[in-house]
């Protein structure tokens, strides 16, 4: 372990033999941080927290802090971290509410300066957290979803695989996969761009398009565009959708009527 003389680590820290810990950086008791892992300049990293493989833990972060929550009684809880994790510049996330819950993060994602991850949050694998994009707790990100910057995700939402939020946007309704947005609450796209680059099928690319036409640009209730989509479609994709709405206990977001989708 490489670890800069200025910098306090707790002994009953576990914490891999090739791990880089740099100046001024607080690791506290029951932390653990699995090997390859780069910890830059004044991180905190506070206990209850477990890291993988291969992290990169920039200036100013803070990662496994109490939860700003009123209904927070001081028990313990956790923050678990996959592999392959960037934390930029002042990054900070918060371990879970309730006794022995945790706020989870997969592997392989990237969060930007400045951006939060409330507690109780679960956040899969190649997500995209941009700068001061702030999530609340409980909300649920799927694979590979891009929240750009200065993004506000209301708790309890949940943001679909693939989605793309543009900058700035207000989120409070569960956001369907392969879907994406430049306004406040509303679909005004499928993802066609991050759909293509992922290396989804044509095939599943198509039942996607007919998905949002379907959902968003036809005379139909929810019910039975859903109804009629469970006809036709056969992709992994497609049918993951189906299954996002109707699990969504929140409602999704509302259809923009003046979107062309030829």
């Amino acid at each position: 372990m490489m670890t800069h003389t200025t910098a306090t680590v707790s002994d009953k820290a576990q914490i891999a033999e090739d791990v880089t810990i740099g100046p001024y950086t607080v690791i506290e008791d029951d932390v653990k941080i699995g090997a390859g892992t780069k910890i830059s300049a004044n991180v905190y990293i506070c206990a209850g927290t477990s890291i993988g493989t291969g992290c990169r833990i920039h200036m100013g972060a803070c990662l496994g802090n109490e939860p700003q929550d009123l209904a927070y009684k001081g028990e313990k809880s956790y923050l678990k971290i996959g592999n392959n994790n960037i934390f930029r510049e002042h990054v900070t996330v918060h371990r879970g509410t309730k006794k022995d819950s945790s706020t989870a993060i997969g592997d392989n994602n990237y969060f930007m300066c400045l951006s939060h991850i409330a507690h109780n949050c679960i956040i899969g694998n190649n997500v995209i957290i941009c700068n001061n994009a702030l999530l609340g707790g409980y909300v649920e990100v799927e694979d590979k979803a891009f929240v750009s910057g200065g993004c506000l995700i209301h708790q309890f939402v949940r943001i679909g695989t693939l989605a793309l939020l543009g900058g700035g946007v207000r989120i409070n309704k569960d956001f369907p996969p392969f879907m994406s947005t430049g306004n406040d609450n509303i679909v005004t796209a499928y993802n066609t761009i991050g759909l293509r680059r992922a290396g989804i099928t044509v095939h599943a690319r198509k039942e996607i398009k007919e998905a949002y036409r379907l959902l968003y640009h036809e005379a139909l209730n929810q019910s039975q565009a859903l109804s009629t989509l469970e006809k036709i479609v056969t992709s992994q994709e497609a049918l993951h959708l189906i299954d996002f709405i109707r699990t969504s206990k929140r409602g999704i977001c509302a259809r923009h009527s003046n979107r062309d989708i030829s």
